[in-house]
This record gives structure tokens, C-alpha cells and sequence, in this order.
């Protein structure tokens, strides 16, 4: 795909000189709010990144790598401190964003799979309120039938176009770009010896290159999100567009992506609307990927959706609620990613306080292409050290080794690197959470290990085998 996102490109490319109660949670208004709803349908520009760990942005709080765009939006709309996808996956995840289902409910859990035929995702909602919904970029969905896009080219001239043939239509735009997805940029401008590392890594020089490279591709994401505010800003649609910037799941680092703990659930969200959203505003409201679709319908004028997951936070962006869900879940299908365990299903639900894990099939190691392939050459310098360092073989055995249940305080423990759920003082919060998420699991449909183990089927193989499945 051709490369046009530096400054100068774009602009030689576009010709310019230099709530309402949930399943499992409600929302409270806010005292002394009565913003009214707008009555005029917004332009809407959704930005998908790819890999991107939420506390890796300077407006959350990342002191090394440089995101000035991405922190632009952040004073100019408001930012999201516990927003969350379902599933730290690419395909999965997109498919939760799109159609507002969970990831079991729609049938794409595992990666590279598809929804279950019928299903109808956001274009099919807004093109009944007269939008037009275009994604341009990384697709990852299927079939197309559940997912009508206007399938474009992620390139600054084709976003223009779109944006200007729209005329007086209101359109939606989903620009997915791959970045920051491994494998990652090298030779880039961060220093590996200046790098804070986080304390789920272990800290090794193979891993510092390895983050430097990472950070690398997230502000060459970064400097693409510039691209697009400038296009919105060149066809003067900034006062009508509901601008969304979100990270899809965390990067492909250990305890990250492929996992429900918070570094791979979690997300950068953050919305820009001009007149309705505050600027600089920060909401702890906890918001699930579920909800962004009934969300967008809300913006756009259209009525509720029945039968999804989700619920709008519409009234959470526009300042009148300050709390939308009590609970988030988590859903990860090892089978079936390159080099994953046979059958490692894990589940987790979330509150503001506690999060608590299932690994339903403990007993068997967690690996997958981290472990396997190990691009970066980080991982064979954790299992060095490992020999050595105590540390360093409690970060190892702890990824590949879990016990059946986790239960962490996220006040004391926000990594999650202190798994308290063998305390005895806390058996009845273990069992309540776990009740929580069996109830959960069984109003989804889902089985645990016999879901996991359809997951071949879902993806339209019949491998018996992770090692086939590449």
C-alpha cells in the first residue's frame, strides 16, 4: 500500500498551503447538566489503531513516546479512562466494535473468523438514518454481507474523496490503520536505555529494543492521525464531526494482546465534537466496545437497536451521565491463533475496583507466537535471565503457568502481578465474581472449553492442530 502519510504528502495530496440501564450496569445523571441532544446528524470519523496498549500515549501518561495528535484530541474532546474491547484480538475485536454482540453471541471469537451469517453491524444501522459508511484501511471482518461497507484504500487521497463526494450527506468513515501492529519499524528515534518499561516485562536489552521499535510505529500511527484531522479541518466539517480515536486492544508484548488482563482489554478512547463534547474532559465512566455501535446509532438520530449487547454512553460524551457499566468482560479463544495452545480458553469480568480470570483449562501451558517465533528476540533473553533472576522466572513461569482462577485488586495491583484469589479473605468476592461471570457466560451461549474447542469451525478449517494452523 502506498505510503503518503508524512506532512508533506498530505498536504501536496489535498492541494493546502503550509444512558439508560444496562445488563449490567446503569447510568446516574450528573447534577446540574441539561445539555440538550443535537438535532442535526454529525459527520462521523472513527479511527481505529492496531496493537496499541492503552497507557501508551503522552495524554495517558506516557513520558517517552511522542503522540502530540493523539494528545491534541485529548484536550480538544474527551478522554475515556476505563473504556475496553472484549477480546484482545484483531478479527474478534472488530467484529464486537461493529456489530455491538458479544464476541461468542456474533461468532467471531476466534481470530480470523467470521459472524455468523445474518448478523447486521453498524453500516446497515446508520445507512437506514441516511449515512453514508465507508472503512478504509484494515478490514479483518467477514462476510461482507454482515459487514456493508464502502470498502476503500487507507490513503489520504481516497479519504479526501470520500469526504468531499459526500456533499450534504451525513457519512460515517472508519479508518483502520495497521499501525502499531508487529512486526515493528527499526531504527527509529526513541533510545532504548531511556525507555521506563512497565513491571510485566522483564527488563532486558532485547526487550527495551523491542518497546523502542514499538513506540516507533505508534508515533508513525500518530503522525497518520494528523493526517485525518487536517482533512476534516480542510472540507471545514470539524464542527459537526464526531471525531473517535481508539486503540483496539494492547500491543503484542507479554501480559498484552491475547490476554484478558487490563494491558490487552483495555483502550485509548477519546471523542471530539465540537460544541457538545468539553474539552479537555476526562470520564473514569467504564464503556465496553459493545456499545460504540449503539453509541453512533444515538449520535446519529436512530433509535435503539433491540438484542444488542450493548447501550449508548451518548449522554456519558455529552456531559449529562458520568457513569455508564458496574461490570465489562473479557473473552479470550487461545485455539486457533498461529502457534496457540490446543485449548486455553480464558474468561474474566471486570469492575471499577476488582477483576477476576478464568483459565478453564489450567492445566495445560499458555503459548502462542510470542513464545514460538519471537521476532523481537525478547523472549529467549526473559528465559535467560530467568535462570538467574527471580523476577525475571516468576514473569516467565506467570505467563505460561496460571492457575485456575485470578483475582486482583486494580487499586493496588493495576498491572495485575499480585493474583489474591487463594486469599481466604477474599472466597466470598471470588465466588460472587465467579457466579457473575458463569451467569454471563451462560446467557451468551458460551461453553467454555467446547467453545473453544468449535473455534477450527468457526474459522471455516478442519485442522485439528494449532501447529496447522498458520
Amino acid at each position: 500500500m502506498e505510503n503518503i502519510f508524512t506532512r508533506r504528502n498530505f498536504l501536496k495530496a489535498i492541494g493546502l498551503g503550509a444512558a439508560t440501564l444496562t445488563i449490567e450496569g446503569c447510568s446516574n445523571m450528573r447534577q446540574g447538566v441539561s445539555s440538550p441532544r443535537p438535532t442535526e446528524k454529525p459527520n462521523i470519523v472513527l479511527v481505529i489503531a492496531d496493537d496499541h496498549t492503552m497507557r501508551d500515549s503522552g495524554c495517558y501518561g506516557n513520558k517517552v513516546v511522542k503522540t502530540p495528535n493523539i494528545d491534541r484530541l485529548a484536550r480538544e474532546g474527551m478522554r475515556f479512562t476505563r473504556a475496553f474491547t472484549a477480546t484482545a484480538m484483531c478479527a474478534p475485536t472488530r467484529s464486537v466494535l461493529y456489530t455491538g454482540l458479544y464476541p461468542v453471541r456474533n461468532g467471531a471469537y476466534p481470530n480470523h473468523s467470521r459472524v455468523y451469517p445474518g448478523t447486521k453491524s453498524l453500516p446497515h444501522y446508520l445507512k437506514e438514518v441516511g449515512y453514508r459508511v465507508g472503512l478504509a484501511g484494515k478490514r479483518h471482518i467477514g462476510p461482507v454481507e454482515s459487514f456493508p461497507f464502502e470498502y476503500l484504500q487507507r490513503t489520504v487521497a481516497v479519504v479526501d474523496e470520500f469526504i468531499r463526494s459526500c456533499n450534504d450527506q451525513p457519512f460515517c468513515l472508519v479508518i483502520a490503520t495497521n499501525d502499531p501492529h508487529a512486526p515493528w519499524k527499526k531504527g527509529g528515534p526513541y533510545d532504548p536505555a531511556e525507555i521506563e518499561l512497565p513491571p510485566y516485562l522483564v527488563d532486558t536489552p532485547e526487550t527495551r529494543q523491542a518497546v523502542a521499535n514499538y513506540y516507533t510505529d505508534v508515533s508513525s500511527m500518530d503522525e497518520e492521525v494528523g493526517t485525518y484531522i487536517e482533512v476534516i479541518r480542510k472540507h471545514d466539517l470539524q464542527e459537526n464531526t464526531l471525531l473517535i480515536y481508539t486503540s483496539e486492544q494492547g500491543a503484542q508484548l507479554p501480559h498484552g494482546k491475547w490476554t484478558c488482563y487490563d494491558v490487552g482489554l483495555a483502550v485509548e478512547f477519546i471523542a471530539r465534537w465540537p460544541g457538545w463534547i468539553q474539552p479537555g474532559s476526562v470520564s473514569d465512566a467504564m464503556i465496553h466496545y459493545v456499545d460504540v455501535t449503539p453509541t453512533l446509532i444515538d449520535a446519529a438520530g436512530g433509535k435503539p437497536i433491540q438484542g444488542l449487547d450493548g447501550t449508548s454512553f451518548l449522554d456519558v460524551l455529552l456531559g449529562k451521565r458520568d457513569q455508564h457499566r458496574n461490570v465489562v468482560y473479557g473473552v479470550h479463544t487461545t485455539r486457533g491463533i498461529i502457534d496457540g495452545s490446543e485449548c486455553y480458553p480464558i474468561r474474566s469480568v471486570r469492575t471499577a475496583t476488582h477483576k477476576y480470570i478464568m483459565n478453564l483449562n489450567a492445566d495445560t501451558p499458555f503459548r502462542n507466537v510470542l513464545i514460538s517465533k519471537d521476532g523481537e528476540n525478547y523472549w529467549r533473553s526473559w528465559v535467560e535471565k530467568a535462570k538467574t533472576d527471580a523476577e525475571a522466572a516468576r514473569l516467565v513461569t506467570m505467563y505460561q503457568h496460571r492457575p485456575a482462577e485470578e483475582l486482583y485488586d486494580l487499586r493496588r495491583d493495576p498491572y495485575e502481578l499480585n493474583n489474591i484469589a487463594a486469599d481466604p479473605a477474599n472466597r466470598e468476592l471470588v465466588a460472587s465474581l465467579r457466579k457473575r461471570l458463569e451467569d454471563w457466560m451462560r446467557r451468551q451461549g458460551d461453553h467454555g472449553v467446547e467453545t473453544e474447542m468449535l473455534a477450527f469451525e468457526r474459522q471455516g478449517k478442519k485442522q485439528t492442530s494449532n501447529k496447522k494452523n498458520k
